[in-house]
């Protein structure tokens, strides 16, 4: 299974209006693991930054005007995500100024569901934590992941970040314990788990479990199941229902 956690910054708040994507950062996820492959680029957008955005992101007309325009890398970043599935926190927002990029071009490229599927991490937040502050920041706090380094919006650190508070958030390399009464991984524990494949390292041997280790794997899953709201992607790829 092949993820592509993304993020953008952009000149403004509404590609209706005209405003521009300035800032593409993506970080690949095979099988729930962090490959180490990103794409990341800058992009003269052809027109000012609106002053409340470079408050939260730090970029200026100036710094990107020799950066390429988006045109000039549509296809190394469609070739980086296609067959994905996007990991966006409020993908409405990134996909809304990717598909107006790609319309800007005419329509060979079509629109980003064309080439990847989406799966929005706030609205999953939302069915984890009704009622609950749920923007990056918010679950970074709640699943001790560290942001210390997020003192101003970046495509790419964000999207490291939402990557690692995915993972947390969907059960995936959190708590190995088959123990079913066990609750959340501590804070420590979660904070730690995440770490890059290592191409070095040789491989693992594979111990194939018994009865009831299998039995336990199985409860452990509807446990997980229920708790996310029907949403563990490792039961969607047993039963192979879409995570579209």
């Amino acid at each position: 299974m092949r993820q592509i956690v993304l993020d953008t910054e952009t000149t403004g708040l509404e590609p209706a209006q005209g405003h521009r994507i300035i800032e593409i950062g993506c970080v690949e996820l095979v099988n729930r693991r962090l490959s180490g492959r990103t794409f990341h680029q800058y992009l003269q957008p052809d027109r000012e930054i609106d002053e409340g955005a470079v408050e939260v992101h730090g970029i200026t007309n100036a710094f990107l005007a020799d950066k390429p325009r988006f045109a000039d890398i549509v296809e190394d970043f469609i070739d980086f995500v296609r067959g994905a599935e996007l990991v966006i926190h409020n993908a409405p927002f990134d996909v809304g100024f990717l598909n107006s990029e790609l319309q800007r071009l005419g329509g060979d490229w079509g629109t980003v569901e064309d080439h990847c599927g989406v799966l929005d991490t706030l609205a999953l937040a939302r069915r984890l934590h009704p009622g609950q502050k749920n923007n990056l920041d918010a679950l970074c706090r709640r699943y001790a992941v560290d942001n210390s380094n997020r003192e101003l919006h970046g495509a790419l650190l964000d999207a490291e970040i939402l990557a690692d508070v995915y993972l947390c958030m969907t059960g995936g390399q959190v708590a190995l314990s088959l123990d079913a009464s066990t609750g959340e991984a501590g804070g420590q524990e979660r904070g730690q788990a995440i770490r890059r494949l290592d191409p070095a390292r040789p491989p693992l041997p594979v111990l194939r479990p018994d009865g009831d280790e299998l039995a336990a794997h199985e409860a452990r899953l509807e446990a997980l199941d229920k708790a996310a709201g029907g949403s563990c992607l490792w039961r969607r790829l047993e039963t192979g229902v879409s995570g579209n």
